[in-house]
């Protein structure tokens, strides 16, 4: 990739980000209370749905930024000489290194903003002081590993479908597709991953609100599966799926479509 290209990847990532992350927000809160150990009401209802919100606004430039800028980049090196048989194969691999690097940044500001969620009476500082008065820099990487596991199966599903629905769709009309139909094929894509991977999500959110010296939060994610298949069945593993769904079908139409936009204004 060009330099040019690079920035641009890196300049629409961010934008795409912040965008869905605010714009999606409340709806984020709800699925995050739906899947809490506390049950809904207990952690907060719908009282204070915009509780942890500066963590999102904070981490969601970075993140998304350094997702796509590393998505490009590898998706580039490994395409340049390749089949075309090996596309899907490409963004496979390509999504989960990008997925890997961006959940350095996200993490941090994923933990913050799930415990504000369930605890609206406290401010983001307050949480994030907290979190490392009692557990260090660990505790904001509490849930990585769980996280790492949600996206990459996530990625796997949705990038080379968002790709292979972009191709199909320019093949049928005889042109390269619009941003808007860019994130049609998004929104596609973005709610069937959402839906197989909504139990890796709940684990994710059970390891990051569990109290320090549980045994959620040792960061076990086949034990926390477990553990809810025995307390709670097929329920309790997709709980928040509706709200999931909706989100990130949402979220893939906001996000790709806007870093598609966005990126052909900087090119």
């Amino acid at each position: 990739m060009e330099p040019r290209e690079s920035w641009a990847a890196l300049a629409a990532g961010g934008v795409a980000g912040v965008c869905v992350d605010l714009i999606l927000f409340p709806l984020d809160t709800v699925k995050t209370r739906l899947q809490s150990p506390q049950g809904f009401r207990k952690a907060g209802g719908f009282r204070g749905i915009y509780a942890g919100v500066p963590s999102t606004a904070i981490g969601s430039f970075p993140n998304a930024a350094v997702f796509f800028i590393t998505y490009e980049n590898v998706k580039s090196m490994l395409h340049h000489g390749s089949a075309s048989y090996l596309a899907p194969a490409t963004h496979m691999v390509a999504a989960s290194l990008a997925e890997v690097v961006a959940c350095l940044i996200r993490v941090p500001s994923e933990v913050v903003k799930q415990r504000a969620q369930v605890s609206p009476s406290s401010s983001t500082l307050q949480i994030l002081s907290r979190t490392l008065y009692h557990e260090g820099i660990q505790g904001l990487y509490r849930g990585y590993k769980s996280t790492v596991l949600r996206e990459i199966p996530f990625s796997l599903v949705q990038f080379p479908l968002w790709e292979f629905l972009k191709d199909l769709w320019s093949w049928k009309q005889g042109h390269v597709v619009d941003s808007w139909q860019s994130a049609v094929c998004g929104a596609f894509a973005g709610g069937f991953a959402a839906a197989v991977t909504t139990p890796l999500d709940v684990a994710k959110t059970r390891i990051m609100l569990a109290k320090a010296g549980s045994s959620n939060a040792s960061g076990n994610v086949l034990a926390v599966l477990g553990s809810i298949w025995r307390t709670q069945g097929l329920l309790g593993l997709f709980a928040g799926v509706v709200p999931r769904m909706a989100g990130i079908s949402l979220g893939g139409f906001i996000f790709l479509g806007t870093y598609e936009k966005t990126r052909q204004l900087l090119l």
